[in-house]
């Protein structure tokens, strides 16, 4: 499943179907379905120019940020933190050594001001290679670098460094909770992510209060056109199209109870 879903994402991606499409009208107008083949250039074309050139991943992003607020203020108290993966560059880590971090930063950088702030509290990263090759170093064992760079000691970090995707964090994390008898933690992950991961976690049991972090909307989108930068508004339309793509697959495969 965890291949499939891979290679459904790299296909139905905005631009791998735009791509797709126009290729696709191309090959129809070739073989004399010329009529076929326009509606299917056209399609590609208007995937494309939605994607570059209006405002439609922001909203999707920020009708998911909008479910899970950002926090009034911090807890008074932590016993533990559950910080997702998605944050560090595998690939330029595996060429490049150290630790580089990515727009999901946030998920850490967010825990490390907690962690400092509430000693006592213990600190579960989950996340390991969620590429196809699978080559690349886990995430999780990476993350003790950044943390004990900032002062943050080994002994307050839980390693899971086996998990490549959302339904897989969930699983693995359950599992330590229950082996290191911690309980009400923290969930800390980017806000377009985090209805998908409370969802997983509610539906497997695990008590966990959001704290959605790395928001990508400035929570006031508005439908529209955009000229000025095309290659952010692709990035947040692949990324809004993902998300919700796997909240409807998950709920499919009975893994959430609803995804809207």
């Amino acid at each position: 499943m965890f291949y499939l879903s891979k290679i459904f994402w790299l296909l139905v991606q905005p631009l791998s179907l735009a791509f797709l499409l126009v290729l696709a009208g191309l090959v129809a107008a070739i073989a004399g379905a010329r009529r076929s083949g326009l509606l299917l250039s056209g399609g590609g074309a208007l995937v494309l120019f939605v994607t570059l050139y209006t405002t439609t991943g922001a909203l999707l992003l920020q009708a998911l940020e909008a479910r899970v607020p950002k926090p009034a203020t911090d807890p008074a108290s932590i016993a533990c933190m559950i910080v997702l993966g998605g944050a560090i560059e595998n690939d330029v880590v595996a060429s490049r050594g150290g630790v580089e971090l990515n727009a999901a930063a946030d998920r850490y950088t967010q825990a490390l001001r907690l962690a400092l702030s509430h000693p006592e509290a213990r600190i579960l990263v989950s996340g390991g290679d969620g590429s196809i090759s699978g080559r690349f170093p886990g995430e999780a064992g990476l993350s003790e670098q950044f943390f004990a760079a900032l002062g943050v000691p080994p002994q307050r970090l839980i390693k899971e460094n086996t998990s490549r995707n959302t339904w897989e964090n969930t699983l693995n994390t359950k599992a330590l909770l229950a082996e290191n008898g911690l309980t009400d933690c923290l969930l800390i992950t980017s806000g377009f992510h985090m209805p998908r991961a409370l969802a997983l976690f509610r539906k497997a049991g695990i008590a966990v209060t959001p704290y959605p972090v790395d928001f990508r909307s400035r929570g006031n989108e508005r439908p529209g056109f955009d000229f000025t930068q095309p290659s952010l508004n692709a990035q947040n339309t692949a990324t809004a199209v993902r998300e919700w793509l796997g909240l409807l697959g998950y709920y499919l495969a009975g893994r959430i109870d609803w995804p809207f």
